[in-house]
């Protein structure tokens, strides 16, 4: 299983809903042009990732929020906030994944998806949320 594919693909499914778009995994893959194949596990995974975010809004929200410290929540850019949201997601509700593969998978695609600081600022949102989680 590609766990980084499958978090790209739940990542861009987050941002067309933001858009106004409702995009299925195949939808996902085909429009990104990748050319690997999820396998059913891969497959699962990305669901599981999506659903849960898109579930969890209202939570997860609040949360990158609080902790972007100097940026109006309607600032910040939609792709920059849809990974947010998909790591976010795996901060607070997926105790089976360690927080620093979920902040590092999500530089990644910040730097592969995001504009020139968005790395930079999507790791710090995510340590601060990271640290105040571990502190509850």
């Amino acid at each position: 299983m590609n766990r980084s594919l499958a978090r790209e693909i739940a990542m861009k499914r987050l941002y067309a809903d933001s858009v106004g778009g409702a995009d299925t995994i195949t939808d996902a893959l085909e429009q990104s042009e990748v050319f690997e194949q999820l396998d059913e596990a891969g497959k699962q995974f990305s669901e599981e990732l999506y659903s849960g975010a898109a579930q969890h809004l209202e939570r997860i929200d609040p949360v990158i929020s609080d902790h972007a410290t100097g940026w109006s929540f309607d600032r910040i850019a939609k792709v920059d906030l849809s990974i947010l949201r998909l790591a976010t997601f795996e901060l607070l509700y997926r105790e089976d994944i360690p927080n620093g593969a979920s902040i590092n998978e999500a530089v990644e695609l910040g730097k592969k998806f995001g504009g020139e600081k968005s790395a930079k600022f999507i790791n710090g949102v995510l340590g601060a949320i990271a640290k105040a989680s571990a502190s509850v």
